[in-house]
């Protein structure tokens, strides 16, 4: 593997295994739902933290557990659905638009409440913006691959949101989306040999329609978003 010869034959790679956890302790418990700040501000406040190969790692794991967490409880919904109703639901990490499409109202979505104390607002948004602003680095300090995938379905998870009503679209949804898009395709365009982009991105860039972007403090609207468009400006390099 490319990223692993990368590692192990670099000295400029200096990785401390021990800060790393402290970075994710500090990261995992200063911020989120709990945090008197803005989550703009926790945004900025842990991008600044993670701004080193630690961090990236840091941020890379984040991304992966969020994704990883995030399919356990949709598991366990699917699972509770079954066990009220008899109605057998299929949970596939690549695409959940059929889930959704299927079952959206019996649904809830899964980024918010994680049992690793994750925002997707707060430490989710930073982390990714972490990985898409370090995307040519990332092959130097983990592989960029697995780390895509799960990059592809927190933003599945978060379009599919916002599109069927279970996320509200405020700015703060929207930096979600907009940062997992673009960061996509920074990661994309800093590998060799890119994969192809998964069902659940192919229907989202064939539409053109614009969300209504709100307030998070309030229903005035104050933009809007246009997923497909985003999707082909940052996806089709």
């Amino acid at each position: 593997m490319r990223w692993l010869r990368q590692l192990l034959g670099s000295r400029r790679v200096q990785l401390d295994p021990e800060r790393q956890q402290a970075l994710l302790r500090d990261v995992r418990h200063r911020y989120g739902a709990g945090s008197q700040a803005r989550f703009p501000e926790q945004v900025e406040a842990i991008t600044r933290m993670l701004n080193d190969d630690d961090g990236l790692v840091v941020a890379a794991r984040i991304v992966s557990e969020a994704a990883d967490e995030a399919h356990t409880h949709l598991q366990a919904q699917a699972h509770d659905v079954y066990r009220r109703t008899g109605r057998r639901l299929l949970v596939h990490r690549r695409n959940y638009r059929p889930l959704w499409k299927e079952a959206g109202p019996a649904l809830r979505w899964p980024l918010v409440g994680l049992p690793c104390g994750l925002h997707p607002y707060a430490q989710v948004t930073a982390a990714v913006a972490v990985v898409g602003s370090h995307a040519p680095r990332l092959d130097k300090v983990t592989d960029p691959n697995p780390l895509l995938t799960r990059v592809f379905e927190v933003l599945d998870l978060t379009t599919v949101g916002m599109e069927h009503g279970q996320v509200r679209v405020d700015t703060d949804a929207a930096t979600l989306a907009d940062r997992l898009i673009s960061t996509a395709g920074q990661v994309l365009a800093a590998m060799d040999d890119p994969p192809r982009l998964p069902p659940s991105v192919r229907e989202v860039m064939r539409r053109n329609n614009t969300l209504d972007v709100h307030d998070p403090s309030g229903p005035r609207v104050v933009g809007g978003i246009n997923l497909g468009a985003r999707m082909r400006e940052s996806l089709l390099v």
